[in-house]
């Protein structure tokens, strides 16, 4: 139950020749304490209900518990989120032995694209693509819970 990620800015739009799949997303949170994130989720035509710890100092590890529930109950939560759903496309790619899940965001965080890999363990090695851009993983600027509250397009 425990996230290994790292993120990246993504550098150009190579990566959409490259994905074995893609969903759109929509996201809100009931809970956007740094703490403790309550996210309610619908990508595709599927529902999930995600709860997230504080992140670790290096901020590459932290708790995550995810169930999947019936998208029409996804629906009536994402009513009851705080401002600030997030709107986006996800993109799988394949690269070397990991995948990439590239987020392009759409709204008020349009023209922001990331990219997250997960990993066994923080110091695992794994090859970088052409488009994979700097890391961003301890800044919390790109946590979509930051984004729902702090769109990308606000930034100066």
């Amino acid at each position: 139950m425990i996230e290994i990620e790292r993120k990246f800015l993504v550098t150009s739009e190579d990566y959409k020749n490259e994905p074995f799949t893609q969903n759109r997303i929509t996201q809100g949170y009931l809970s956007s304490n740094p703490e403790r994130t309550v996210r309610v989720r619908i990508k595709g035509n599927k529902g999930f209900l995600t709860i997230k710890g504080a992140s670790n100092e290096s901020g590459i590890s932290r708790f995550e518990w995810e169930k999947e529930i019936p998208v029409d109950e996804a629906q009536k939560l994402l009513l009851l989120c705080e401002k600030g759903v997030i709107d986006k496309t996800r993109f799988e790619v394949k690269f070397g032995n990991h995948i990439f899940e590239i987020d392009e965001f759409y709204g008020e965080n349009e023209g922001l694209i990331v990219a997250e890999i997960e990993l066994n363990s923080e110091t695992e090695t794994f090859e970088k693509p052409i488009w994979l851009g700097i890391e961003v993983t301890n800044d919390k600027r790109y946590y979509n819970s930051f984004l729902s509250q702090n769109p990308f397009t606000n930034w100066e």
